[in-house]
């Protein structure tokens, strides 16, 4: 059978992440510096691990209800309906595979084929990817340097048309590193009450926020707004990236059917994951805040170090652990110049471009490594910058 036939059209055309293309890239290189992978460098806390052992010891290895146990609903629950002033109950949660697979729910429940999403370009690559899968159409809006790297409402209005069914926002920012302004969403809420579409909030950095920096969820913007589904992840705030717990919050009938595709997905997260993650929510929060202290302190380094190369620029991320360091000056392509960086000095870091055409000219950088590795690091920027 010939294979154009074999393989469908959706999976044939899907959109190659850059930043996996790099990561195999590296793998050729195994004694380069790797500033590339967006994971925690500490460990999980104690007592989430400590969580986790008893439930298995317990023999909670079984199926679990497809939404999430109740105690994980509940508890995430509790921490948002204090944090966003707002009622929100275990049936406004739906427990998930990590936050790729909540923004898979998301996209499911909103976006019919042939329908837009508004995404901000750069962003993260993945949003692309499963826009294109459901057989929606990814309409980008630019996010500029000159703007504090902050979507704008009025560059999402420019893009709203009658086949606009969600706009996705992502503040803290992968890869930017920004916090949008709350007037921004709360001008894109009153959009989605107009236009009648979805805004999914990517919140998986809302606790790693440096400074008097002030994060403000969709969620909390107007009390009677219901037109949101944000996103959350334990991977960034707690170290738990392999542990691949997510959930969304939302309304009631944007959340049910969430379940039945569980169903049809994975059935459910293990109950000694979710186990966890009540522990993490519920016990000591001193790992976070020692984390997010940590994160700044290094941020700081990097932003001082790579501000003085010659032919280097970044703005000083205000959340995540992600520089967006512009190489404009240096005049080559943002794929061309990783490779070389690679290649000749023994850096591994993700190209401006694979987030999206916005992102030519710059480069994303990981502060989530030792101030030793960020020196280093530092270090072979300047040699290549001396040997231009």
């Amino acid at each position: 059978m010939p294979q154009e036939h074999r393989i469908s059209p959706m999976a044939a055309s899907y959109p190659a992440s850059s930043i996996r293309k790099m990561f195999n890239l590296a793998l050729g290189h195994p004694d380069a510096l790797k500033l590339t992978v967006g994971e925690p460098d500490f460990n999980t806390p104690e007592h989430i691990k400590a969580a986790g052992i008893r439930a298995i010891e317990n023999d909670n290895t079984r199926y679990v209800a497809n939404a999430g146990i109740p105690e994980l609903r509940n508890a995430i629950a509790r921490k948002y309906s204090g944090r966003w002033g707002r009622g929100v109950g275990p049936e406004n949660v739906m427990v998930s595979f990590g936050a790729m697979e909540a923004l898979t729910f998301a996209l499911d429940v909103t976006v019919s084929p042939g329908q837009e999403v508004i995404i901000p370009d750069p962003s993260f690559p993945n949003y692309m990817g499963q826009v294109h899968r459901l057989g929606g159409v990814a309409v980008s809006v630019p996010v500029r340097e000159s703007e504090g790297f902050k979507l704008r409402a009025e560059d999402v209005r420019a893009a709203i048309s009658d086949k606009t069914a969600a706009v996705i926002i992502n503040s803290p920012s992968n890869p930017l590193g920004s916090v949008m302004d709350r007037s921004d969403i709360e001008q894109i809420a009153d959009l989605a009450d107009e236009h009648g579409f979805t805004v999914i909030s990517d919140e998986v950095y809302d606790e790693m926020v440096f400074d008097d920096s002030k994060f403000t969820s969709i969620a909390e913007v107007r009390p009677g707004f219901d037109r949101f589904l944000a996103i959350g992840s334990f991977s960034k705030t707690y170290a738990m990236t392999g542990w691949r717990c997510g959930f969304v919050v939302g309304a009631t009938d944007c959340i049910a059917p969430m379940a039945l595709l569980q169903e049809g997905l994975t059935s459910s997260l293990p109950g000694f994951v979710q186990e966890a993650a009540v522990a993490a929510l519920e016990g000591p929060q001193t790992d976070v805040e020692r984390m997010v202290a940590s994160y700044a302190r290094r941020r700081d380094l990097m932003s001082r170090r790579i501000n003085a190369i010659d032919g280097l620029s970044m703005i000083r991320p205000e959340a995540t652990f992600y520089a967006f360091v512009s190489v404009r000056d240096w005049g080559l392509g943002s794929w061309e110049l990783a490779t070389r960086l690679l290649e000749e000095h023994k850096l591994a870091t993700i190209p401006g471009s694979a987030f999206g055409p916005a992102g030519e000219g710059y480069l994303r950088l990981t502060f989530s490594v030792s101030d030793d590795d960020i020196n280093t690091a530092c270090d072979r920027l300047e040699a290549f910058a001396a040997g231009r």
